[in-house]
């Protein structure tokens, strides 16, 4: 395959000085604690769950955000994109059934044969070719379904959380009615904070758990084979990051403004899950919520400012990881709802319009439809059913739509 060149210098200190900003700054804190809150607190419970000790759960996080916020800071550097990589939530639920009859090294032995998948899937250039065939609109039909459910959970969040809800709301709206001050001070900004000051004001804090550790430390955690785990695993995970995961990542982006380096993001994943495989850390996808936080505001040639403080947040959350969970976890989950589906408005409503604004109407419709019902056949999630129906939809019904865009692609 031709690897996906650097299309201008890499961003240095003096371009990071320049187009650094309160705007990026936002939707980077917004996208990291996104990330760093139900998704670890999915981490922790599978690896309670799954016998683990702490330390072995400690070095999972720690190799899965480290590696992650390495790679995200080298891509967003290197593509002047706000790449950002992260641990696959999906492949972690995954794991909770595999270790009711599979070891922890049985299940690392399917880690690092996802990752050699990954790394040939990613040499050989499909997915960059296989991204060509799908209609955009199909594609974006699925992130629109999978990110509806945050626009849900912040409509939800009034009704366990009315005051908290209401204030952060108003502060949303209120930095965007003011003339003139939504481009001094981003307006999910203004919502964070206000947020804070009700936790603070009402000591609404949801548990009392003791802080055990401070600081996540890396172990070397030793594979094992099984057949048994290799089938139920891996191509479950492969599927979940390409499709899953990377699909959303990749789809946002673009509609972003942005020409992500698909097939070097493919290589790129493989590569990180196998270090990550090193010290027990499940494999490494693109992330679709947190891509589509840092692109959801400010100038498209200076978004990569938030991927790269993304990144070096994930790696002082991974060194920190115990402290910094045991703080997040503090927060009512309304909190994380109502920032989350402020800061993914923009992306949400920039999905459906190109989903249904023109072509692959009914192809887009059946794709949000299956992905929404979050049906499960196989271990395999509802984005990829979507996407796979939805091109079935594409191609039998959607026959004029579908050649004129196949003639395109030619």
């Amino acid at each position: 395959m031709t690897f996906e060149k650097i299309s201008r210098p890499v961003a240095g200190i003096r371009d990071l000085r320049r187009d650094i900003g309160g705007t990026y700054l936002g939707t980077a804190t917004v996208a990291f604690l996104f990330s760093s809150t139900g998704p670890t607190a999915i981490i922790i419970s599978v690896g309670l769950g799954g016998g683990l000790t702490q330390a072995e759960i400690g070095s999972w996080l720690f190799a899965g955000c480290v590696f992650s916020g390495l790679i995200t800071i080298g891509f967003s550097l290197a593509y002047r994109q706000p790449i950002s990589f992260a641990w696959t939530i999906p492949g972690t639920v995954l794991l909770a059934s595999a270790f009711d009859h599979s070891s922890f090294a049985e299940i690392i032995g399917a880690y690092w044969a996802t990752a050699l998948l990954l790394i040939v899937i990613g040499v050989s250039g499909g997915v960059g070719k296989a991204m060509r065939y799908v209609p955009m609109p199909v594609v974006l039909a699925m992130v629109a379904g999978i990110f509806l459910q945050f626009g849900l959970d912040l409509v939800l969040a009034f009704e366990s959380e009315l005051w908290l809800s209401t204030v952060m709301v108003l502060a949303y709206v209120g930095t965007i009615l003011v003339p003139g001050l939504s481009a001094r001070v981003p307006p999910v900004v203004m919502t964070l904070v206000a947020g804070i000051v009700v936790v603070l004001m009402t000591g609404n804090f949801t548990t009392d758990q003791e802080m055990v550790q401070w600081v996540a430390l890396p172990a070397l955690q030793m594979p094992q084979f099984s057949q048994q785990s290799l089938f139920e695993l891996v191509v479950p995970l492969v599927v979940t990051v390409l499709v899953a995961q990377n699909a959303q990542g990749i789809a946002v982006l673009i509609s972003g403004g942005h020409k992500p380096p698909v097939n070097n993001m493919t290589l790129a994943c493989g590569l990180g899950s196998g270090l990550c495989a090193l010290f027990g850390a499940v494999s490494m996808c693109v992330t679709g919520p947190s891509n589509a936080v840092l692109v959801s505001s400010g100038k498209q040639n200076r978004q990569y400012t938030a991927g790269v403080m993304f990144g070096v947040m994930n790696i002082l959350f991974g060194i920190m990881a115990f402290a910094a969970t045991w703080l997040i976890l503090k927060l009512p989950p309304e909190f994380i709802a109502v920032l989350a589906g402020l800061a993914l408005l923009p992306v949400l409503l920039r999905a459906f319009v190109v989903a249904f604004s023109s072509k692959f109407q009914m192809s887009a419709l059946i794709t949000l439809l299956v992905t929404v019902s979050d049906i499960s056949i196989w271990n395999i999630g509802a984005p990829f059913w979507g996407l796979v129906i939805g091109m079935g939809v594409a191609v039998l019904i959607d026959r004029e739509d579908w050649r004129e865009h196949m003639a395109q692609d030619r």
